[in-house]
């Protein structure tokens, strides 16, 4: 039973830190009285990672399509107004549409982008645990055989001459 919930906790860990923050609750810093966020000032590189190229679908450093390199000169224009990520994304969804995002809002229907990974984890802990239980239970009842006849008679004399000979006695 303690393996069982053991592998609960941690299915449900790491899940949890699968999730992203808007689902979870507040991001640390926010809400939080007298506490301001510091102004994160937006690199290339990262928002890079997280918009995808306008034609071809792929990321947009990998992306070598003439849009992407337009899309990448318009990244660094608002990095150079002093826009921060969140603002840059939201202004990309507004110029390019929601597909130009890698990663899916965590609302609606996208919320389940997020949720079957976790979902499968915690089923695949759980069929883990089942299994080392059954196969537990199994090597148990293979353990403890039941203990077998000696012969009696002549097939007792001819084993202990076997074993004589074999053992060197």
């Amino acid at each position: 039973m303690r393996l069982i919930i053991a592998a609960l906790v941690a299915s449900a860990i790491a899940g949890a830190s699968m999730l992203p923050a808007s689902a979870v609750g507040s991001v640390p810093g926010e809400g939080v009285a007298g506490a301001e966020a510091p102004e994160r000032k937006a690199n290339f590189a990262d928002v890079e990672e997280n918009v995808m190229c306008p034609v071809c679908g792929t990321l947009l450093g990998l992306s070598e399509a003439p849009a992407a390199d337009r899309q990448r000169v318009f990244i660094k224009r608002l990095i150079a107004q002093g826009l921060d990520e969140q603002q840059i994304e939201d202004a990309l969804v507004a110029e390019y549409g929601p597909q130009v995002l890698a990663l899916p809002d965590d609302e609606g229907i996208n919320a389940w982008a997020y949720l079957v990974p976790l979902i499968g984890l915690i089923g695949g802990a759980i069929a883990v645990v089942v299994a080392a239980l059954l196969w537990r239970r199994n090597t148990a009842k293979e353990a403890d055989p039941e203990p077998t006849a000696m012969p009696e008679g002549p097939a007792a004399e001819r084993l202990d001459r076997d074993l004589e000979r074999f053992d060197g006695r």
